[in-house]
């Protein structure tokens, strides 16, 4: 088989290659593109189980980056076992064609207990005072503590939140290098996520992006340069678009002004009862998924929902099926925001009640996906300094709270999870002897393009 190493260029499209990336364009030029029609939701758990299965989410279960468990009356947001994806992976595929098959799954989600060979993916430690350590998850386990060893500390305060850069996706490249130099698998999976940051904060704003495409695409193109030195080829895909918004909508708010939610009160500051809420919405960018604990309130709270400003679109049971979605894990609803709009998680209406890891970069504990964590609040006085004192202070092993983000869903100005209507915001599959239809792929169709890639020799 041909060795292959797949670059997720997280946020790449064809409006994004230019004269800011040299390197991609000629790639592009030489190897060829196909668009990929996105898949809905548009985010990335789901796209990258979507590419990597070839089934839809209502096979492979991923239709969000997190959802609600209903037994556990809980919402489970990034969480990473690989056994969350209901259907077989690619390599597993590959490797009935060939035993000998092995694979590098470097920074793509659902990377912990896989059934890859070698895998790096982000996983702080949680101690028992209250301590967040940061940290990386390795398979084998032992390769942990090499990689540090040789590359340093996965630089995690650049990975997500305020100071997201691009030397996290530089870490993320020597990682694979670093695999690829000692171990050669017949399949590499790269996660450069760098063009997510700056898309998010300030949306298709050229003049503020410029220099972030400059970077990704030095970066992308040493990895070219490396990989294709080795004999391996390279093929890079990207999993949605993200495009302008400028209307953050607060379904949770429209939900409590009904009744329907459930608050509790904690030290003074309000947590949302998720077991006890009636009806309420799982955030995740564009898409939302409602879960109605109360059948009688279906009909309401879709109609509610469909007279919402910024909602266009709201699916239920038979419409999730016609769409791929309809799979245990969904909400009742689904709702779809429009071109200009996205949903935020927020529920409190006193910013002075806001729970107390609204203010914090806490992926795990809000109900849902909040991209108002890449800022900075604008009211702190010197905030860079601020936040460099508290990193100071967690690397002397001190407690402390990283109370460092606003509550202005306002500064938002990129999103994406419904499908564009311009397909020069669509994800793209660039490679060699990538098929000479003009068609964009579907997604569920990229798996197979892999499975033929990987296949040739």
């Amino acid at each position: 088989m041909q060795r292959t190493a797949l670059l997720n260029v997280v946020g790449l499209t064809r409006r994004l290659i230019g004269e800011h990336t040299p390197r991609l364009r000629a790639f592009t030029e030489q190897r060829g593109l196909r668009l990929i029609e996105p898949v809905l939701p548009a985010v990335t758990c789901t796209a990258q189980a979507t590419y990597l299965t070839g089934q839809p989410p209502a096979v492979h279960g991923a239709v969000a980056n997190g959802w609600y468990e209903r037994d556990y009356a809980e919402h489970r947001f990034w969480k990473q076992p690989e056994a969350l994806v209901q259907a077989e992976m690619l390599w597993d595929t590959l490797r009935r064609d060939n035993p000998e098959f092995t694979c590098a799954k470097v920074f793509w989600w659902y990377n912990m207990h896989s059934t890859a060979d070698w895998t790096v993916t982000p996983r702080p430690l949680y101690l028992s005072d209250g301590l967040k350590v940061f940290d990386v998850h390795t398979q084998p386990m032992a390769m942990r503590d090499d990689l540090k060893r040789d590359l340093g500390p996965f630089p995690f305060p650049h990975f997500w939140g305020p100071a997201s850069d691009i030397r996290s996706s530089a870490w993320i490249a020597e990682s694979a290098k670093w695999i690829e130099t000692r171990h050669q698998p017949s399949l590499s999976l790269v996660y450069l996520p760098h063009l997510d940051y700056n898309l998010q904060r300030f949306g298709l704003d050229f003049p503020r992006i410029a220099g972030d495409l400059i970077e990704i695409d030095r970066l992308v193109g040493e990895l070219i340069d490396f990989y294709e030195a080795r004999g391996v080829r390279v093929v890079l895909v990207s999993e949605y678009g993200i495009t302008d918004v400028d209307r953050p909508v607060h379904l949770n708010r429209v939900f409590r002004a009904e009744g329907w939610l459930s608050i509790k009160d904690e030290l003074g500051l309000e947590t949302l009862d998720l077991g006890g809420c009636r009806v309420f919405a799982l955030a995740d960018h564009q898409l939302a998924h409602i879960y109605v604990s109360d059948p009688s309130l279906l009909d309401a709270a879709r109609a509610l929902l469909e007279r919402t400003p910024g909602v266009e679109r709201v699916l239920d049971r038979a419409a999730q099926r016609e769409l791929g979605l309809d799979h245990e894990r969904a909400g009742d609803l689904i709702a779809i925001a429009d071109a200009r709009s996205w949903f935020t998680y927020y529920y409190w209406l006193d910013d002075a009640r806001a729970p107390e890891f609204a203010r914090c970069v806490d992926i795990h504990r809000k109900c849902g996906y909040d991209p108002v964590e890449l800022f900075l609040d604008p009211a702190i006085r010197f905030p860079r300094l601020k936040l460099l004192l508290k990193l100071l202070r967690k690397k002397l092993g001190l407690r402390m709270k990283m109370d460092l983000i606003p509550l202005d869903a306002s500064l938002v100005r990129g999103s994406h999870g419904r499908v564009p209507e311009d397909r020069e915001d669509w994800p793209v599959l660039i490679g060699a002897n990538i098929t000479a239809e003009t068609a964009p792929l579907s997604a569920t169709a990229v798996h197979g393009e892999l499975l033929r890639l990987c296949r040739e020799r």
